[in-house]
């Protein structure tokens, strides 16, 4: 379900974040399904329970996930994906750095578009698969 690069630049406890939210999107866990219990997905990633812990705090700050005491932690029933103005602020500077190593590379505007399309049209297929 969730794949974790330890080479990355980006922090466990964050590819943790961007996991479970890929795997929503694309519907692979939906709105009320219950997550690994902290011991069992840092069993599972091989990591820390410390690293799951900081990510599974921040998905409930996100209201993303929510834990039930006794129960386990779930997937938000009401959960929709929303804009937070400090995220796309973040989310702006990211696409900017992409776009910058993108040129870099040799990339032109249109092979940018073309990988972007590629990953909507990957995340886009859970919706038409339900529809």
């Amino acid at each position: 379900m969730i794949k974790i690069d330890a080479r990355s630049s980006t922090p466990i406890y964050e590819q943790i974040i961007i996991g479970v939210k890929e795997a929503i999107l694309k519907g692979l866990i939906n709105p009320g399904e219950k997550l690994p219990s902290v011991r069992e997905m840092a069993s599972m990633l091989m990591t820390n329970p410390n690293t799951v812990s900081k990510a599974y705090g921040e998905l409930e700050r996100l209201k993303v996930i929510e834990t039930l005491r006794g129960k386990g932690t779930f997937i938000s029933s009401d959960y929709k994906p929303h804009i937070q103005e400090d995220r796309m602020e973040s989310l702006k500077e990211s696409l900017k750095n992409i776009v910058l190593e993108a040129k870099y590379m040799g990339l032109t505007k249109e092979d940018i578009l073309r990988i972007m399309d590629a990953f909507y049209k990957e995340l886009d297929n859970k919706e038409d698969s339900e529809g």
